[in-house]
């Protein structure tokens, strides 16, 4: 097998010690073969993705903010939307480079954006921590989620029954935050009093290190703080924090559900929001889940930007979510174009080339040699790769090389 410009050619020389020519039917059970373990290396990574959960109270929008993701036309361009089950979506990412890359390659077989997994988690009641109504349903369903998007009711309507009785974003907010920082109260409890004994007794220095972070994070959590408000001072312990597996240190974006007048510069009640979350280092989005409904109606991509640009909006909350999904699940793309297709991959910030190229098959990180990089900007301001590379634009880079986001890509590989 042999790489050429990034694609496995397969030469057939042999069959059963006698040498094959015009073999055509021989060939095609090969190449069968080869595109089976092209989708099982596919699959890997699909199933690996990371889940960003959506939290909130009964009639706080959360369901019609799901609804309104889980609808492709809600997206730019028309990409597509698929459900695995009746509370996940695969979303796809909107992302403007595509189509200007589109634009210029003109590929044969379209454009093909990256994914983010949403999860629609149902079922939270006061007590949820000691198991009340669907409560240990429902922080199971968090603890398997990488992050969370937590929605907040920042809209008054009296025909939308809010289930305390009136609007109170910030009320709201604790209630959801009391269940799961008691559920990590009883977490740290239990590790300090195994780690407690490790501390004292061998002069573990480990152990004392664990214990020190654990008794940080009890005293934020009496407190009522999230344990994300914790400062951690450097990298072990940020590796101890990452074990504890804790709730409330999940990263956040708090989406504040406002009323249309209120779309673009937010109200009152958004002001409460930042207010409060100020000293988590978390994300606030206002989004009008009504107009967002009435977005995901319409039917094609210009008559929805047309009417966001009447309410005097750039972009759909929808679009502004789901990127920052992505954002808060420290995901980035890099991208590969060409006449055949123009494609965005996902991958972790931080990661190497080698990592990348595994992305789209394991052969490629397993037998990397290389990747040729241009920058978005520079490829196009240039009008292609061809124009890059005669103006010196195009990098070769190896092993240690980390991805930047928006890099396009094209790995050289040997197996």
């Amino acid at each position: 097998m042999t790489n050429i410009y990034g694609t496995n050619v397969i030469h057939i020389y042999q069959l059963d010690n006698k040498k094959v020519k015009n073999s055509r039917h021989f060939a095609y059970i090969i190449f069968f073969v080869y595109l089976c373990d092209l989708v099982t290396n596919y699959n890997t990574h699909i199933y690996m993705a990371l889940q960003c959960g959506i939290v909130g109270l009964p009639n706080v929008g959360k369901s019609t903010l799901f609804n309104c993701l889980s609808n492709a036309k809600a997206q730019s361009a028309n990409f597509p939307f698929c459900t695995i089950e009746p509370n996940v979506g695969i979303i796809t990412v909107p992302d403007e480079r595509l189509i200007k890359l589109g634009e210029l390659c003109k590929p044969v077989r379209g454009i093909i954006p990256t994914t983010v997994e949403i999860v629609d988690i149902a079922g939270l009641v006061k007590g949820a921590s000691k198991g009340e109504g669907l409560g240990n349903k429902f922080l199971a369903n968090i603890r398997e989620t990488d992050a969370i998007i937590h929605v907040l009711r920042c809209f008054d309507d009296e025909n939308v029954v809010h289930v305390d009785g009136n609007v109170n974003p910030i009320r709201d907010k604790e209630i959801i935050d009391t269940e799961l920082q008691m559920k990590d109260l009883e977490t740290i409890e239990a590790r300090i009093a195994k780690t407690e004994k490790q501390a004292k007794s061998g002069g573990d220095k480990h152990a004392k290190a664990v214990l020190e972070v654990l008794l940080r994070y009890k005293e934020a959590l009496g407190q009522g703080k999230n344990a994300r408000s914790v400062v951690l001072n450097n990298a072990d312990e940020e590796d101890i924090a990452k074990d504890l597996f804790l709730l409330t240190n999940k990263p956040v974006l708090y989406v504040c559900n406002v009323d249309e007048n209120s779309a673009v510069e937010g109200n009152a009640y958004v002001n409460q929001v930042v207010e409060a979350v100020k000293d988590e280092m978390a994300q606030v989005l206002i989004v009008a889940a009504k107009i967002e409904s009435e977005i995901s109606e319409l039917e094609t991509y210009e008559e929805r930007q047309l009417f966001l640009e009447e309410i005097g909006l750039q972009e759909s909350g929808v679009n502004r979510l789901i990127k920052s999904a992505y954002k808060l699940l420290n995901l980035r793309t890099f991208l590969t174009a060409g006449s055949d297709e123009v494609r965005a991959w996902t991958f972790k910030a931080g990661s190497k080339a080698p990592q990348c190229a595994g992305v789209i098959h394991s052969d490629f990180e397993r037998g990397f040699i290389r990747a040729e990089v241009i920058k978005y900007d520079d490829y196009i301001t240039l009008g292609g790769e061809s124009a890059c590379r005669a103006a010196g634009k195009l990098g070769i880079e190896g092993k240690e090389y980390i991805v930047q986001d928006g890099d396009i890509m094209h790995f050289l590989f040997n197996v």
